[in-house]
């Protein structure tokens, strides 16, 4: 295969990324494109600010992401102190009624019985030539 040479600027943007792979974890999470970085590189050259904050971003979302995780935690756990047991037990048995019917309809399917255990099923036995020919 024949290579393309590059644009000499897209092999110093290539050489940048390499040097900050923090920019490569933001293309990866899917919070910018290649082709935005490499404009916005190429505009606002490797000096700017933007390339800074690239990394700062990433440190206050897992701060933010542990904080939203306890709370998601202290909130459920406030809706099981809410929760009336008996309720939960006739909404269980509701369940429990639903998935037997639906096992009952799937056997219907199947051709079995669920109360009934049988022996095992012998397959159907077809012709013994698998190629049947008629004579005229």
């Amino acid at each position: 295969m024949t290579q393309k040479k590059l644009h000499p600027s897209v092999l110093q943007f290539k050489e940048f990324v390499k040097n900050n792979p923090k920019i490569i974890k933001e293309v990866r999470s899917g919070k910018a494109t290649w082709q935005e970085l490499y404009e916005d590189w190429y505009l606002l050259g490797e000096e700017d600010k933007r390339w800074e904050s690239v990394g700062a971003e990433k440190e206050s979302e897992s701060k933010t992401e542990h904080e939203s995780k306890s709370d998601w935690v202290s909130s459920f756990m406030g809706m099981v102190k809410k929760m009336d047991p008996n309720q939960m037990q006739s909404h269980i048995n509701n369940l429990s009624q639903a998935l037997g019917a639906i096992q009952g309809v799937i056997s219907q399917f199947q051709g079995g019985n669920v109360n009934s255990v049988s022996g095992p099923v012998k397959p159907q036995e077809g012709p013994k030539h698998p190629f049947v020919f008629r004579k005229d």
